[in-house]
């Protein structure tokens, strides 16, 4: 008895053991499988010190095939000041709250003469949106004011939440954070309409992101830029739809169909302040490349 006592025993020790393992097995096969869909890509190094840029970071989410391209881990999960790249945010946020009725919306120049003509001017949002004129934006803000700001900010978890006490300053003077990893996200949640906005809201910022048109791809971006002491932050954050005409099998030998298949990203890097360099037309250079290499491909 005791014998058939312990024999059972053991055969349910066993059991447990073998369920135990297979979990413990299945658990550690999931991680890697995830870790597999990571790469680095550190020959995208090459594209840009082709350009004198040696802090950099990309990332880029392949939608499609759910995996992720990165050059520099460490910098892409490492937070900036989010620049320009926030008028996306600033914009749901107006539209939301009916701040800006729709992205024609004009607010009076302030008729402070700045350096860049084209912001002398009244400006609808989108125009403003365009040619990222920061007073437009910062007037903006202070319409919707801190209260709803912040609500929007912590709904969304947009980077480090914290925008300080200047409504009308917070994503230039390092109070509000955002890494690049944190600002595909953000991307992906638009795109999808899964951020806490109306689809309408959503529907018209994508609509404002500067467009790249041709047959066989479209890339929708807003960059951003900030000035360091010596140095400059750039960043470029968006996504890109490749297009592919797909044969159908169930209708006839001469027809198909467009798809689009998205790729979200976001790219930083700090550089000297040189004058003498068009930081804006380089970084859409380095772009361009980087997306040759793991977008733009025949995958």
């Amino acid at each position: 008895m005791e014998i058939d006592e312990y024999q059972n025993n053991l055969h349910m020790r066993l059991q447990i053991s073998f369920i135990l393992f297979i979990g413990i097995f299945s658990i550690v096969a999931l991680n890697s499988c995830r870790d597999s869909r990571i790469h680095e890509q550190r020959e995208m190094g090459e594209v840009f010190k082709k350009y004198g840029i040696s802090d950099a970071c990309f990332i880029l989410r392949d939608h499609s095939h759910d995996e992720v391209y990165l050059y520099n881990k460490v910098r892409c999960l490492e937070r900036f000041s989010p620049a320009s790249t926030f008028k996306i945010f600033n914009s749901l946020v107006a539209l939301e709250t009916a701040v800006a009725p729709d992205e024609q919306l004009i607010i009076k120049w302030d008729s402070v003469v700045r350096d860049r003509p084209e912001l002398n001017k009244d400006m609808n949002m989108r125009e403003a949106f365009k040619w990222s004129n920061v007073s437009y934006y910062q007037e903006l803000a202070r319409r919707i004011g801190k209260d709803y700001m912040q609500h929007y900010i912590d709904t969304a978890q947009y980077g480090n939440r914290y925008i300080g006490n200047q409504i009308d300053a917070f994503w230039l003077n390092d109070s509000l954070q955002i890494s690049a990893d944190e600002q595909v996200g953000l991307i992906r949640r638009l795109y999808f309409d899964e951020l806490p906005f109306s689809e309408r809201s959503q529907r018209i910022v994508r609509s404002m992101m500067t467009v790249e048109e041709s047959d066989q791809h479209k890339i929708y971006y807003k960059t951003g830029t900030k000035a360091v002491n010596d140095s400059l932050l750039c960043w470029v954050v968006g996504y890109a739809e490749n297009i592919v005409n797909v044969q159908e099998p169930e209708k006839s030998m001469n027809k198909s169909s467009v798809r689009s298949y998205p790729y979200f990203f976001a790219m930083n890097f700090t550089v000297p302040n040189d004058a003498h360099k068009d930081w804006f037309a380089i970084r859409m250079q380095v772009l361009r490349a980087l997306l040759n290499q793991v977008a733009f491909t025949n995958r």
